[in-house]
C-alpha cells in the first residue's frame, strides 16, 4: 500500500464521518455547552489535541456503545482536556454495527475471566435494538451480565485510547518531519541554484 492511497482512503473516511460545526450545534445533549464546543481552539488540528482527540474518541466510543449519545459524550469530554473536537467525535465511529458485536464479545469475555463469571451480551444488544428507556438500562445495570460486560469494555477502551494517542502522536510527527525535509529540502535546491547563477559567466 502506497502512502498516497493510505492518506487517500484516510482522507474520505474523514471526511464521511468528521461531525460539522452545524450537527454539533444542533445536537440535543449539547445544546447547553454548544458555545464551548464551538470554540474555535478547540477545532484546530495541532500536535496535542489531534492524540488527545483519538484518544478520547476510542475511549468514549468504544465504552458508551449506544447510538446518539457517543458524539455528544467525546466532546463533553474533549473540553477539559483541550482535545480536538471534530476529531474526537469521528473516532467514536469505529465503534459501529459492524465492529460492535466483536466488541461486546471481547469485553464479555474479559468481564467473565476476570469476574468468574458466565454472563453474555444478548441482553444489551436487546436494549439498543428496542431502544430502551431509562428504567429498562437502569434494571439491566443490576444484571449478572452488567459488571461483567462494563468491566470487559472499560479495560478495552481504556487500552484503545492509550494506543491510539500514541499511534496518533507518532503519525504527527511523522508527517510533521516528512513536511519539515522536504522543506528543506526545496531551500537546498533553490540556493544551489542561486549558487549556479552566481558563478555562470556572464
Amino acid at each position: 500500500m502506497d502512502g498516497n492511497g493510505g492518506f487517500g482512503r484516510l482522507s474520505r473516511w474523514w471526511h464521511a464521518n468528521a461531525p460539522t460545526r452545524e450537527s454539533l450545534e444542533d445536537n440535543r445533549f449539547l445544546a447547553p455547552v454548544a458555545h464551548r464546543v464551538l470554540e474555535p481552539s478547540l477545532w484546530r488540528f495541532t500536535r496535542r489535541s489531534v492524540p488527545r482527540g483519538v484518544a478520547l474518541g476510542l475511549l468514549v466510543g468504544i465504552f458508551l456503545l449506544i447510538p446518539g449519545i457517543q458524539i455528544a459524550g467525546a466532546a463533553l469530554l474533549a473540553l477539559p482536556f483541550r482535545a480536538n473536537i471534530p476529531v474526537a467525535a469521528a473516532m467514536t465511529f469505529l465503534s459501529n454495527p459492524a465492529t460492535t458485536p466483536l466488541i461486546l464479545w471481547a469485553s464479555v469475555y474479559i468481564g467473565n475471566w476476570l469476574l468468574g463469571r458466565t454472563a453474555d451480551a444478548s441482553g444489551f444488544m436487546t436494549l439498543v435494538n428496542d431502544h430502551a428507556s431509562i428504567r429498562q438500562w437502569c434494571a439491566w445495570l443490576f444484571s449478572e451480565a452488567a459488571p461483567a460486560m462494563l468491566v470487559g469494555l472499560a479495560l478495552i477502551s481504556i487500552a484503545a485510547g492509550v494506543i491510539g494517542f500514541f499511534i496518533a502522536d507518532w503519525f504527527w510527527r511523522h508527517r510533521m518531519g516528512r513536511k519539515w525535509q522536504a522543506r528543506k529540502l526545496r531551500i537546498g535546491k533553490r540556493h544551489e541554484s542561486s549558487a549556479l547563477e552566481e558563478t555562470a559567466p556572464a
